[in-house]
Order: C-alpha cells, then sequence, then structure tokens
C-alpha cells in the first residue's frame, strides 16, 4: 500500500494478469520489483500517476535492476529455457496426442518398407531421408536431449507445430515429422531456415521410438497456393522393416 498524495492508499498489485506466475524465477523477480517501486512510491510523497508519468523516470534507476538482478540469481536460481515455461503455461496444449504411439500400421510392406504416414513437404530435397524416430512430447523430453545430447540421425515426432517446445534443441535433429500446422507454421519456417526436412500436418500410425524411418522429402514442396486450392499433395513416411 502507499499513499497517493491526499492520504489514501494505494495497492500496487500482486499480479498484472491475475495469475500465478510459471516460474520461480519470475515470480521472485516480480516480487522484488514490486517491493521496489512500493518503496520508491512511498518515498516520492506524490501520487501514483505523477509517480508513474514523471518520478520514476528518475527515482527507478539502472543500477536498482541490476541490484535486484544479482540478488534473484545470488539465491541459486538460474533462468529457464522458454519450452518450460511454455509447457507450464499452457499444458493442455502440449498434452501428446492420444494413440499415436501404440497403434500399429496393419499396411502392406514392399521392398522392405511399409507406410506409416503421410504430411506436407516444407522443403524438396534431392533424396530422402533415413533415421530414428524420437517421440518430443514434454518438456522433460526436451531437457533431456538438452543434457545428453541428440542422438545422431534423430526424426523427432513432434505434437505441436509451434516451435517453442523445441526450439532449444531443433538444430540437433535429422529431421522432424509434425502432426499439426502448415509449411508456413513457425517450426515449418524454422526448419526451412535450418536446413531440417520436416513434413507438417501429418497423419501417422504403428511409429514407435526407436524405429527406422525414410521420409520422402524429395516430394514436391506444398506451397500457400495449394492450401488455398485444396490441392493434395502429400509425402510418404515409411517404416524400414
Amino acid at each position: 500500500m502507499a499513499a497517493n498524495g491526499s492520504g489514501a492508499k494505494i495497492a500496487l498489485a500482486t499480479n498484472k494478469y491475475g495469475e500465478a506466475e510459471a516460474t520461480p524465477l519470475t515470480k521472485m523477480f516480480h516480487e522484488r520489483i514490486r517491493a521496489l517501486v512500493q518503496k520508491k512510491l512511498d518515498e516520492s510523497g506524490g501520487d501514483w500517476s505523477s509517480f508513474v508519468f514523471d518520478k520514476s523516470y528518475d527515482l527507478i534507476t539502472e543500477a536498482d535492476m541490476v541490484a535486484i538482478e544479482k540478488e534473484v540469481l545470488a539465491t541459486g536460481y538460474r533462468y529457464e529455457v522458454s519450452a518450460t515455461i511454455s509447457a507450464a503455461e499452457e499444458p493442455d496444449k502440449y498434452k501428446p496426442l492420444s494413440g499415436q504411439d501404440e497403434a500399429e500400421f496393419s499396411g502392406e510392406v514392399v521392398d522392405g518398407r511399409q507406410q506409416v504416414g503421410v504430411g506436407d513437404n516444407v522443403v524438396k530435397y534431392p533424396q530422402n531421408l533415413v533415421g530414428t524416430a524420437r517421440y518430443v512430447h514434454t518438456s522433460e523430453d526436451v531437457m533431456d536431449l538438452m543434457m545428453n545430447g541428440v542422438p545422431e540421425g534423430t526424426i523427432a515426432v513432434i505434437d505441436d507445430s509451434g516451435g517453442t517446445l523445441t526450439a532449444p534443441v531443433l538444430e540437433g535433429f535429422a529431421g522432424v515429422v509434425c502432426m499439426g500446422g502448415t509449411v508456413r507454421s513457425h517450426l515449418g519456417i524454422l526448419t526451412r531456415e535450418y536446413g531440417i526436412p520436416c513434413l507438417m500436418n501429418c497423419k501417422i500410425q504403428g511409429i514407435k521410438n526407436g524405429d527406422k524411418l525414410e521420409m520422402n522429402v524429395s516430394a514436391p514442396a506444398k506451397t500457400a497456393q495449394d492450401y488455398q486450392k485444396n490441392i493434395e499433395k502429400t509425402a510418404e513416411i515409411w517404416k524400414l522393416v
């Protein structure tokens, strides 16, 4: 609470959005900044409006913010990757798609390959990609890859098309199979920039962790015009058996 110059008190909100902060680090920073603002507001002796739009520029300094950062970091907390924060803020968005891992594909095996899916090719490459399937559903999966490294030849099988969850390890993937989005989604753009073969908007069945996959990334890339005109242009995903 703080004086506003007329004897009234002003309460600084405990949280701007009325929700709990996503991480302990964010909460700690917010608490320290609120305490600093409250202290400076009390010392100014003015009202809230004059403080915010005038006095605060002089009363809250860069040194104050640096001191808060040093105090918080001295506790042992460190910055958390965006994948952890995104999953904490929007848990429903990062739930795995049910049934994808466990379904068995009953298609015919031809020349040692069994088709297990299709998707929209982001970029046409000179030849197909062969690699090993690895599901990346959660922030824990990402943290494991960050700590232990992405195994060579990993084809990441991802639920979400946003790209935020896998951003910390994306460049380590040999290829990406994503069940959502389009070639113009964030993940599609990132993989194109990194030169990582990627199929978006995939429909898959019967892929398990450790399966050897072949992605038909030599197929024509799907364009924005294809989506607008409802032109089907899919690339196959095979399991090597």
